[in-house]
Protein backbone atom coordinates (compact mmCIF):
# COMPACT_ATOMS: atom_id res chain seq x y z
CA UNK A 1 0.00 0.00 0.00
CA UNK A 2 2.86 2.27 0.92
CA UNK A 3 4.59 1.50 -2.37
CA UNK A 4 1.45 2.38 -4.24
CA UNK A 5 1.18 5.72 -2.36
CA UNK A 6 4.82 6.58 -3.13
CA UNK A 7 4.32 5.75 -6.80
CA UNK A 8 1.29 8.06 -6.94
CA UNK A 9 3.21 10.89 -5.28
CA UNK A 10 6.10 10.49 -7.70
CA UNK A 11 3.70 10.52 -10.65
CA UNK A 12 2.01 13.68 -9.38
CA UNK A 13 5.37 15.39 -8.82
CA UNK A 14 6.49 14.52 -12.35
CA UNK A 15 3.26 15.78 -13.76
CA UNK A 16 3.48 19.15 -11.98
CA UNK A 17 7.17 19.46 -12.89
CA UNK A 18 6.50 19.10 -16.61
CA UNK A 19 3.73 21.72 -16.42
CA UNK A 20 6.10 24.18 -14.76
CA UNK A 21 8.76 23.63 -17.44
CA UNK A 22 6.23 24.23 -20.14
CA UNK A 23 5.10 27.51 -18.49
CA UNK A 24 8.72 28.72 -18.24
CA UNK A 25 9.38 27.91 -21.88
CA UNK A 26 6.22 29.75 -22.91
CA UNK A 27 7.26 32.87 -20.92
CA UNK A 28 10.74 32.87 -22.41
CA UNK A 29 9.35 32.54 -25.92
CA UNK A 30 7.02 35.45 -25.35
CA UNK A 31 9.86 37.61 -24.01
CA UNK A 32 12.06 36.66 -26.96
CA UNK A 33 9.33 37.77 -29.34
CA UNK A 34 9.08 41.11 -27.59
CA UNK A 35 12.85 41.65 -27.90
CA UNK A 36 12.79 40.82 -31.59
CA UNK A 37 9.87 43.19 -32.20
CA UNK A 38 11.73 46.01 -30.46
CA UNK A 39 14.87 45.26 -32.47
CA UNK A 40 12.89 45.30 -35.73
CA UNK A 41 11.27 48.59 -34.75
CA UNK A 42 14.69 50.13 -34.11
CA UNK A 43 15.83 48.95 -37.56
CA UNK A 44 12.83 50.60 -39.18
CA UNK A 45 13.55 53.87 -37.40
CA UNK A 46 17.22 53.74 -38.35
CA UNK A 47 16.41 53.40 -42.02
CA UNK A 48 15.16 57.03 -41.99
CA UNK A 49 18.43 58.25 -40.49
CA UNK A 50 20.77 59.84 -43.03
CA UNK A 51 23.89 58.40 -41.35
CA UNK A 52 22.48 54.88 -41.33
CA UNK A 53 21.39 55.26 -44.94
CA UNK A 54 24.91 56.40 -45.86
CA UNK A 55 26.42 53.35 -44.19
CA UNK A 56 23.92 51.05 -45.91
CA UNK A 57 24.70 52.65 -49.28
CA UNK A 58 28.43 52.18 -48.63
CA UNK A 59 27.82 48.47 -47.90
CA UNK A 60 25.71 48.19 -51.05
CA UNK A 61 28.53 49.74 -53.08
CA UNK A 62 31.07 47.30 -51.64
CA UNK A 63 28.74 44.37 -52.26
CA UNK A 64 28.09 45.42 -55.86
CA UNK A 65 31.81 45.97 -56.40
CA UNK A 66 32.53 42.45 -55.12
CA UNK A 67 29.86 41.02 -57.42
CA UNK A 68 31.33 42.95 -60.33
CA UNK A 69 34.82 41.63 -59.59
CA UNK A 70 33.49 38.03 -59.50
CA UNK A 71 31.57 38.58 -62.71
CA UNK A 72 34.62 39.99 -64.50
CA UNK A 73 36.70 37.05 -63.30
CA UNK A 74 34.13 34.59 -64.64
CA UNK A 75 33.99 36.41 -67.97
CA UNK A 76 37.77 36.28 -68.15
CA UNK A 77 37.75 32.51 -67.57
CA UNK A 78 35.09 31.91 -70.24
CA UNK A 79 36.72 34.11 -72.90
CA UNK A 80 38.85 31.31 -74.26
CA UNK A 81 35.93 28.90 -74.77
CA UNK A 82 33.91 28.83 -78.01
CA UNK A 83 31.07 26.41 -77.22
CA UNK A 84 27.48 27.61 -77.24
CA UNK A 85 27.00 27.23 -73.48
CA UNK A 86 30.07 29.30 -72.78
CA UNK A 87 29.02 32.01 -75.25
CA UNK A 88 25.54 32.15 -73.73
CA UNK A 89 27.05 32.34 -70.26
CA UNK A 90 29.39 35.16 -71.36
CA UNK A 91 26.47 37.08 -72.80
CA UNK A 92 24.54 36.69 -69.54
CA UNK A 93 27.54 37.76 -67.47
CA UNK A 94 28.15 40.84 -69.65
CA UNK A 95 24.55 41.95 -69.13
CA UNK A 96 25.08 41.45 -65.41
CA UNK A 97 28.30 43.46 -65.66
CA UNK A 98 26.47 46.34 -67.33
CA UNK A 99 23.75 46.27 -64.65
CA UNK A 100 26.31 46.27 -61.83
CA UNK A 101 28.29 49.14 -63.35
CA UNK A 102 25.13 51.26 -63.58
CA UNK A 103 24.39 50.51 -59.93
CA UNK A 104 27.94 51.44 -58.95
CA UNK A 105 27.55 54.77 -60.76
CA UNK A 106 24.42 55.43 -58.69
CA UNK A 107 26.33 54.82 -55.45
CA UNK A 108 29.61 56.42 -56.57
CA UNK A 109 29.53 59.07 -53.81
CA UNK A 110 29.83 56.27 -51.22
CA UNK A 111 32.85 54.70 -52.91
CA UNK A 112 35.57 55.75 -50.47
CA UNK A 113 33.81 56.12 -47.11
CA UNK A 114 30.26 55.86 -45.81
CA UNK A 115 30.24 59.30 -44.12
CA UNK A 116 32.65 61.39 -46.19
CA UNK A 117 29.92 63.73 -47.39
CA UNK A 118 28.33 64.04 -43.96
CA UNK A 119 31.49 64.49 -41.91
CA UNK A 120 32.92 67.22 -44.13
CA UNK A 121 31.72 70.63 -42.92
CA UNK A 122 30.47 72.96 -45.69
CA UNK A 123 32.67 75.87 -46.72
CA UNK A 124 31.94 79.16 -44.99
CA UNK A 125 31.07 81.81 -47.62
CA UNK A 126 33.36 84.81 -47.81
CA UNK A 127 32.39 87.70 -45.57
CA UNK A 128 30.61 90.31 -47.73
CA UNK A 129 32.09 93.78 -48.03
CA UNK A 130 29.65 96.26 -46.50
CA UNK A 131 30.37 99.72 -47.92
CA UNK A 132 26.94 101.34 -48.24
CA UNK A 133 23.51 101.21 -46.56
CA UNK A 134 22.17 98.76 -49.13
CA UNK A 135 24.89 96.27 -48.16
CA UNK A 136 23.42 96.18 -44.64
CA UNK A 137 20.62 94.01 -45.99
CA UNK A 138 23.22 91.69 -47.52
CA UNK A 139 25.06 91.54 -44.19
CA UNK A 140 21.96 90.59 -42.19
CA UNK A 141 21.00 87.98 -44.79
CA UNK A 142 24.54 86.57 -44.66
CA UNK A 143 24.38 86.20 -40.85
CA UNK A 144 20.97 84.55 -41.03
CA UNK A 145 22.22 82.10 -43.67
CA UNK A 146 25.29 81.22 -41.57
CA UNK A 147 23.13 80.47 -38.54
CA UNK A 148 20.87 78.28 -40.64
CA UNK A 149 23.88 76.38 -42.05
CA UNK A 150 25.29 75.85 -38.55
CA UNK A 151 21.95 74.62 -37.25
CA UNK A 152 21.65 72.23 -40.18
CA UNK A 153 25.13 70.80 -39.56
CA UNK A 154 24.48 70.48 -35.81
CA UNK A 155 21.23 68.68 -36.58
CA UNK A 156 23.22 66.08 -38.52
CA UNK A 157 25.45 65.55 -35.47
CA UNK A 158 22.41 65.19 -33.23
CA UNK A 159 20.95 62.67 -35.67
CA UNK A 160 24.18 60.65 -35.39
CA UNK A 161 23.98 60.80 -31.58
CA UNK A 162 20.40 59.51 -31.64
CA UNK A 163 21.43 56.77 -34.06
CA UNK A 164 24.14 55.61 -31.66
CA UNK A 165 21.61 55.48 -28.82
CA UNK A 166 19.31 53.32 -30.94
CA UNK A 167 22.17 51.02 -32.00
CA UNK A 168 23.27 50.56 -28.39
CA UNK A 169 19.68 49.86 -27.40
CA UNK A 170 19.46 47.25 -30.16
CA UNK A 171 22.79 45.77 -29.04
CA UNK A 172 21.39 45.31 -25.53
CA UNK A 173 18.30 43.61 -26.96
CA UNK A 174 20.47 41.29 -29.06
CA UNK A 175 22.50 40.27 -25.98
CA UNK A 176 19.29 39.50 -24.11
CA UNK A 177 18.10 37.46 -27.10
CA UNK A 178 21.37 35.48 -26.99
CA UNK A 179 20.89 34.76 -23.32
CA UNK A 180 17.45 33.35 -24.08
CA UNK A 181 18.07 31.55 -27.39
CA UNK A 182 21.87 31.13 -27.47
CA UNK A 183 21.64 30.72 -31.23
CA UNK A 184 24.59 31.09 -33.62
CA UNK A 185 22.71 33.56 -35.85
CA UNK A 186 22.07 35.81 -32.86
CA UNK A 187 25.77 35.75 -32.02
CA UNK A 188 26.68 36.87 -35.55
CA UNK A 189 24.10 39.65 -35.32
CA UNK A 190 25.61 40.84 -32.03
CA UNK A 191 29.10 40.96 -33.51
CA UNK A 192 27.78 42.89 -36.49
CA UNK A 193 25.98 45.32 -34.16
CA UNK A 194 29.08 45.96 -32.07
CA UNK A 195 31.17 46.52 -35.18
CA UNK A 196 28.58 48.99 -36.44
CA UNK A 197 28.56 50.83 -33.12
CA UNK A 198 32.33 51.17 -33.23
CA UNK A 199 32.18 52.64 -36.75
CA UNK A 200 29.51 55.13 -35.80
CA UNK A 201 31.29 56.09 -32.57
CA UNK A 202 34.41 56.86 -34.58
CA UNK A 203 32.31 58.88 -37.00
CA UNK A 204 30.67 60.67 -34.07
CA UNK A 205 34.04 61.72 -32.67
CA UNK A 206 35.05 63.12 -36.04
CA UNK A 207 31.66 64.81 -36.41
CA UNK A 208 32.02 66.52 -33.03
CA UNK A 209 35.46 67.81 -33.98
CA UNK A 210 34.26 69.02 -37.37
CA UNK A 211 31.21 70.67 -35.78
CA UNK A 212 33.41 72.51 -33.26
CA UNK A 213 35.75 73.76 -36.00
CA UNK A 214 32.84 74.71 -38.25
CA UNK A 215 31.11 76.56 -35.40
CA UNK A 216 34.26 78.56 -34.70
CA UNK A 217 34.50 79.53 -38.37
CA UNK A 218 30.83 80.51 -38.42
CA UNK A 219 31.15 82.59 -35.24
CA UNK A 220 34.23 84.34 -36.60
CA UNK A 221 32.43 85.19 -39.86
CA UNK A 222 29.39 86.42 -37.91
CA UNK A 223 31.63 88.54 -35.67
CA UNK A 224 33.40 90.15 -38.61
CA UNK A 225 30.13 90.80 -40.42
CA UNK A 226 28.56 92.26 -37.28
CA UNK A 227 31.50 94.63 -36.87
CA UNK A 228 31.22 95.74 -40.49
CA UNK A 229 27.48 96.29 -40.04
CA UNK A 230 28.15 98.43 -36.95
CA UNK A 231 30.81 100.46 -38.73
CA UNK A 232 28.64 101.03 -41.79
CA UNK A 233 25.65 101.95 -39.60
CA UNK A 234 27.71 104.59 -37.81
CA UNK A 235 29.04 105.84 -41.15
CA UNK A 236 25.57 106.01 -42.70
CA UNK A 237 24.13 107.79 -39.65
CA UNK A 238 26.94 110.37 -39.89
CA UNK A 239 26.27 110.93 -43.59
CA UNK A 240 22.54 111.19 -42.92
CA UNK A 241 23.18 113.74 -40.18
CA UNK A 242 25.30 115.84 -42.55
CA UNK A 243 22.58 115.69 -45.22
CA UNK A 244 19.91 116.66 -42.68
CA UNK A 245 22.03 119.64 -41.56
CA UNK A 246 22.49 120.65 -45.21
CA UNK A 247 18.75 120.49 -45.84
CA UNK A 248 18.06 122.42 -42.63
CA UNK A 249 20.48 125.19 -43.63
CA UNK A 250 18.87 125.43 -47.07
CA UNK A 251 15.46 125.64 -45.40
CA UNK A 252 16.65 128.53 -43.23
CA UNK A 253 18.10 130.31 -46.27
CA UNK A 254 14.76 129.92 -48.05
CA UNK A 255 12.95 131.46 -45.10
CA UNK A 256 15.37 134.39 -45.07
CA UNK A 257 15.06 134.87 -48.83
CA UNK A 258 11.28 134.84 -48.57
CA UNK A 259 11.44 137.53 -45.91
CA UNK A 260 14.16 139.82 -47.25
CA UNK A 261 14.27 139.11 -51.01
CA UNK A 262 10.74 139.55 -52.26
CA UNK A 263 11.81 140.39 -55.79
CA UNK A 264 14.35 137.61 -56.36
CA UNK A 265 13.15 135.18 -53.71
CA UNK A 266 11.86 132.67 -56.26
CA UNK A 267 15.12 132.53 -58.21
CA UNK A 268 17.13 132.42 -54.99
CA UNK A 269 15.08 129.43 -53.82
CA UNK A 270 15.74 127.69 -57.13
CA UNK A 271 19.47 128.31 -56.76
CA UNK A 272 19.39 127.01 -53.18
CA UNK A 273 17.63 123.84 -54.35
CA UNK A 274 20.23 123.22 -57.06
CA UNK A 275 23.14 123.86 -54.70
CA UNK A 276 21.55 121.67 -52.03
CA UNK A 277 21.02 118.76 -54.42
CA UNK A 278 24.56 119.16 -55.78
CA UNK A 279 26.04 119.13 -52.27
CA UNK A 280 24.07 116.03 -51.31
CA UNK A 281 25.23 114.23 -54.46
CA UNK A 282 28.86 115.20 -53.79
CA UNK A 283 28.57 114.08 -50.15
CA UNK A 284 27.24 110.70 -51.26
CA UNK A 285 29.89 110.35 -53.96
CA UNK A 286 32.80 111.09 -51.64
CA UNK A 287 31.28 108.94 -48.90
CA UNK A 288 30.55 105.78 -50.88
CA UNK A 289 32.69 105.73 -54.01
CA UNK A 290 35.92 104.00 -53.07
CA UNK A 291 38.04 104.95 -56.07
CA UNK A 292 37.34 108.53 -57.11
CA UNK A 293 40.31 108.49 -59.50
CA UNK A 294 38.66 105.69 -61.43
CA UNK A 295 35.39 107.63 -61.51
CA UNK A 296 37.11 110.74 -62.82
CA UNK A 297 38.90 108.70 -65.50
CA UNK A 298 35.65 107.09 -66.63
CA UNK A 299 33.87 110.43 -66.75
CA UNK A 300 36.77 111.93 -68.67
CA UNK A 301 36.62 109.24 -71.32
CA UNK A 302 32.84 109.41 -71.54
CA UNK A 303 32.63 113.22 -71.46
CA UNK A 304 33.16 113.65 -75.21
CA UNK A 305 30.37 111.26 -76.13
CA UNK A 306 28.13 112.66 -73.43
CA UNK A 307 28.78 116.23 -74.60
CA UNK A 308 27.72 115.34 -78.16
CA UNK A 309 24.73 113.24 -77.21
CA UNK A 310 23.48 115.70 -74.60
CA UNK A 311 24.52 118.93 -76.27
CA UNK A 312 21.10 120.55 -76.05
CA UNK A 313 20.75 119.63 -72.40
CA UNK A 314 24.13 121.12 -71.54
CA UNK A 315 23.29 124.25 -73.48
CA UNK A 316 20.01 124.49 -71.57
CA UNK A 317 21.86 124.17 -68.26
CA UNK A 318 24.38 126.81 -69.36
CA UNK A 319 21.48 129.03 -70.43
CA UNK A 320 19.89 128.51 -67.03
CA UNK A 321 23.11 129.67 -65.38
CA UNK A 322 23.19 132.76 -67.60
CA UNK A 323 19.54 133.55 -66.86
CA UNK A 324 19.82 132.87 -63.14
CA UNK A 325 23.12 134.57 -62.37
CA UNK A 326 23.14 137.10 -65.21
CA UNK A 327 19.94 138.79 -64.11
CA UNK A 328 18.53 139.18 -67.62
CA UNK A 329 15.26 137.47 -66.73
CA UNK A 330 13.48 136.43 -63.58
CA UNK A 331 10.18 134.85 -62.70
CA UNK A 332 7.38 137.39 -63.12
CA UNK A 333 9.01 139.31 -65.99
CA UNK A 334 6.95 140.06 -69.07
CA UNK A 335 8.86 139.07 -72.18
CA UNK A 336 8.38 138.93 -75.92
CA UNK A 337 9.80 136.12 -78.04
CA UNK A 338 9.78 135.76 -81.80
CA UNK A 339 10.49 132.33 -83.31
CA UNK A 340 9.83 131.03 -86.82
CA UNK A 341 7.66 134.04 -87.66
CA UNK A 342 5.46 133.68 -84.58
CA UNK A 343 5.42 136.20 -81.75
CA UNK A 344 4.67 135.34 -78.12
CA UNK A 345 4.18 137.81 -75.28
CA UNK A 346 3.58 136.69 -71.71
CA UNK A 347 4.85 136.41 -68.16
CA UNK A 348 7.59 134.03 -66.96
CA UNK A 349 6.03 131.72 -64.38
CA UNK A 350 8.95 129.31 -63.90
CA UNK A 351 12.65 128.95 -64.69
CA UNK A 352 13.99 125.41 -64.49
CA UNK A 353 17.28 123.82 -65.56
CA UNK A 354 15.92 123.00 -68.99
CA UNK A 355 13.47 125.78 -69.86
CA UNK A 356 11.55 128.90 -69.02
CA UNK A 357 7.77 128.62 -68.82
CA UNK A 358 5.73 131.50 -70.23
CA UNK A 359 2.03 132.20 -69.65
CA UNK A 360 0.60 134.12 -72.59
CA UNK A 361 -1.44 137.23 -71.75
CA UNK A 362 -3.83 139.47 -73.68
CA UNK A 363 -1.62 142.17 -75.22
CA UNK A 364 -1.42 144.35 -78.31
CA UNK A 365 0.50 141.53 -80.00
CA UNK A 366 -2.36 139.19 -79.17
CA UNK A 367 -4.80 141.68 -80.67
CA UNK A 368 -2.84 142.40 -83.85
CA UNK A 369 -1.22 139.03 -84.62
CA UNK A 370 -2.09 135.97 -82.58
CA UNK A 371 -5.79 136.52 -81.92
CA UNK A 372 -5.52 134.11 -78.97
CA UNK A 373 -3.96 134.05 -75.50
CA UNK A 374 -3.70 131.97 -72.35
CA UNK A 375 -1.31 129.40 -73.79
CA UNK A 376 1.63 128.06 -71.80
CA UNK A 377 4.81 128.51 -73.84
CA UNK A 378 7.95 126.50 -73.05
CA UNK A 379 11.17 128.30 -74.02
CA UNK A 380 14.40 126.22 -73.96
CA UNK A 381 17.06 128.04 -71.97
CA UNK A 382 19.50 127.85 -74.89
CA UNK A 383 17.29 130.38 -76.73
CA UNK A 384 19.06 133.12 -74.78
CA UNK A 385 22.10 132.45 -77.03
CA UNK A 386 20.31 132.23 -80.39
CA UNK A 387 17.00 134.12 -80.19
CA UNK A 388 16.11 137.72 -79.40
CA UNK A 389 13.99 137.83 -76.25
CA UNK A 390 12.64 141.22 -75.20
CA UNK A 391 12.11 141.94 -71.49
CA UNK A 392 9.39 144.48 -70.71
CA UNK A 393 10.15 144.50 -66.96
CA UNK A 394 13.93 144.25 -66.65
CA UNK A 395 15.43 145.05 -63.23
CA UNK A 396 13.36 147.85 -61.61
CA UNK A 397 11.40 148.73 -64.73
CA UNK A 398 7.66 148.16 -64.58
CA UNK A 399 6.66 150.61 -67.33
CA UNK A 400 7.08 150.67 -71.08
CA UNK A 401 6.63 153.20 -73.89
CA UNK A 402 3.41 152.75 -75.82
CA UNK A 403 2.18 154.77 -78.77
CA UNK A 404 -1.15 155.64 -80.33
CA UNK A 405 -1.94 157.72 -83.39
CA UNK A 406 -4.89 159.46 -84.97
CA UNK A 407 -5.21 160.99 -88.46
CA UNK A 408 -6.92 164.34 -89.07
CA UNK A 409 -7.77 165.99 -92.36
CA UNK A 410 -5.34 168.42 -94.02
CA UNK A 411 -7.65 171.38 -93.46
CA UNK A 412 -7.95 170.71 -89.69
CA UNK A 413 -6.34 172.85 -87.04
CA UNK A 414 -3.54 170.40 -86.37
CA UNK A 415 -1.79 172.53 -83.71
CA UNK A 416 -4.92 172.61 -81.65
CA UNK A 417 -5.40 168.87 -82.17
CA UNK A 418 -1.84 168.15 -81.06
CA UNK A 419 -2.31 170.25 -77.92
CA UNK A 420 -5.55 168.50 -76.99
CA UNK A 421 -4.10 165.04 -77.55
CA UNK A 422 -0.94 165.80 -75.57
CA UNK A 423 -2.88 167.20 -72.59
CA UNK A 424 -5.18 164.20 -72.48
CA UNK A 425 -2.18 161.89 -72.63
CA UNK A 426 -0.39 163.78 -69.82
CA UNK A 427 -3.50 163.55 -67.64
CA UNK A 428 -3.96 159.79 -67.93
CA UNK A 429 -0.30 158.76 -68.01
CA UNK A 430 0.95 161.06 -65.24
CA UNK A 431 1.21 158.32 -62.61
CA UNK A 432 3.16 156.00 -64.91
CA UNK A 433 5.44 158.86 -65.93
CA UNK A 434 6.48 159.47 -62.31
CA UNK A 435 7.03 155.76 -61.73
CA UNK A 436 9.15 155.45 -64.88
CA UNK A 437 11.30 158.44 -63.87
CA UNK A 438 12.02 156.84 -60.48
CA UNK A 439 12.77 153.46 -62.04
CA UNK A 440 15.17 154.88 -64.61
CA UNK A 441 17.04 156.86 -61.96
CA UNK A 442 17.52 153.64 -60.00
CA UNK A 443 18.71 151.91 -63.15
CA UNK A 444 21.48 154.52 -63.60
CA UNK A 445 23.47 152.65 -60.95
CA UNK A 446 23.88 149.71 -63.33
CA UNK A 447 23.62 151.17 -66.84
CA UNK A 448 24.91 154.28 -68.55
CA UNK A 449 21.63 156.03 -69.34
CA UNK A 450 21.91 159.21 -71.40
CA UNK A 451 18.27 160.20 -71.91
CA UNK A 452 15.82 159.58 -69.13
CA UNK A 453 13.08 161.94 -70.31
CA UNK A 454 9.81 160.09 -69.76
CA UNK A 455 7.31 162.86 -70.52
CA UNK A 456 4.78 162.08 -73.29
CA UNK A 457 6.14 162.73 -76.78
CA UNK A 458 3.99 163.89 -79.69
CA UNK A 459 4.80 163.97 -83.42
CA UNK A 460 2.92 164.73 -86.63
CA UNK A 461 3.51 163.25 -90.07
CA UNK A 462 1.97 163.80 -93.49
CA UNK A 463 0.22 160.67 -94.70
CA UNK A 464 -1.71 160.03 -97.95
CA UNK A 465 -5.08 160.53 -96.28
CA UNK A 466 -4.25 163.36 -93.88
CA UNK A 467 -2.00 164.46 -91.06
CA UNK A 468 -1.22 161.66 -88.59
CA UNK A 469 -0.52 162.66 -84.99
CA UNK A 470 1.52 160.15 -82.97
CA UNK A 471 1.71 160.33 -79.20
CA UNK A 472 4.02 158.21 -77.01
CA UNK A 473 3.61 157.80 -73.25
CA UNK A 474 4.63 155.62 -70.32
CA UNK A 475 2.22 152.87 -69.35
CA UNK A 476 2.07 149.76 -67.16
CA UNK A 477 4.05 146.92 -68.77
CA UNK A 478 1.41 144.43 -67.70
CA UNK A 479 -1.69 146.45 -68.73
CA UNK A 480 -0.78 148.59 -71.74
CA UNK A 481 -4.07 147.85 -73.53
CA UNK A 482 -6.14 149.38 -70.71
CA UNK A 483 -4.59 152.86 -71.02
CA UNK A 484 -4.57 152.64 -74.83
CA UNK A 485 -8.28 151.89 -74.78
CA UNK A 486 -8.98 154.82 -72.41
CA UNK A 487 -6.95 157.27 -74.49
CA UNK A 488 -8.62 156.18 -77.73
CA UNK A 489 -12.05 157.02 -76.38
CA UNK A 490 -10.92 160.31 -74.87
CA UNK A 491 -9.31 161.41 -78.17
CA UNK A 492 -12.51 160.75 -80.12
CA UNK A 493 -14.69 162.59 -77.59
CA UNK A 494 -12.38 165.61 -77.45
CA UNK A 495 -11.92 165.98 -81.23
CA UNK A 496 -15.62 165.55 -81.99
CA UNK A 497 -16.29 168.64 -79.82
CA UNK A 498 -14.10 170.82 -82.07
CA UNK A 499 -15.52 172.25 -85.31
CA UNK A 500 -12.16 172.92 -86.89
CA UNK A 501 -10.75 169.45 -86.42
CA UNK A 502 -11.91 166.53 -88.52
CA UNK A 503 -10.84 162.94 -88.17
CA UNK A 504 -9.60 161.73 -91.55
CA UNK A 505 -10.02 158.34 -93.08
CA UNK A 506 -9.33 157.01 -96.61
CA UNK A 507 -11.42 159.07 -99.13
CA UNK A 508 -11.56 159.47 -102.94
CA UNK A 509 -12.61 162.49 -105.01
CA UNK A 510 -14.47 161.91 -108.29
CA UNK A 511 -14.31 164.69 -110.93
CA UNK A 512 -17.42 164.38 -113.17
CA UNK A 513 -17.47 166.30 -116.52
CA UNK A 514 -19.69 166.28 -119.64
CA UNK A 515 -18.86 163.86 -122.39
CA UNK A 516 -16.62 165.07 -125.19
CA UNK A 517 -15.11 167.98 -123.29
CA UNK A 518 -11.45 168.32 -122.78
CA UNK A 519 -10.21 168.39 -119.18
CA UNK A 520 -7.57 170.91 -118.08
CA UNK A 521 -4.83 168.39 -118.59
CA UNK A 522 -5.79 168.07 -122.23
CA UNK A 523 -7.33 164.63 -122.05
CA UNK A 524 -10.84 163.83 -123.10
CA UNK A 525 -13.22 163.35 -120.18
CA UNK A 526 -14.73 159.95 -119.77
CA UNK A 527 -18.44 159.72 -120.54
CA UNK A 528 -20.38 158.65 -117.48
Amino acid sequence: MRKIFVCVLLSLAALFGNASDENDSSALGSQLGVYKLKADEIDRENKNNVWFSGHENYNIYKSRQSELDVTLEEIKKLKGKRDNDSLAKIDELERKEDFLEKQLDSYAEFKDAPFSGLLKAPDVPAVPSITNPFDLITGFSYITQLKQDLESYNKQTRDLDRLLEKLKEKDTLLEQIIQISSGEAAGVEVEKSKRLILEFEAAYDVALTSAAVYERKINEAIRRTTNEIKDETKHSVSILAIIVVTIFISFLLKLLSKRFMSERGYIFNKVINIINITLIILILLFAYIQNLTYLVAVLGVASAGIAIAMKDMFMNILGWMVVTFGGSFKVGDRVKLQKDGLVYVGDIIDISLMRMTLLEDVTLTTYLENRRAGRVIFIPNNFVFTTLISNYTHETLKTVWDGIYITISFDSNYKKAMYIIKEITKKYSKGYTEIARTQLNQLRQKYNLKNTNVEPKIFSFIEPHGLTIHVWYMTNSYAALALRSTLSGEFIDAINKEDDIMIAYPTQTLNLRQAGKIDPQGTQAEQI
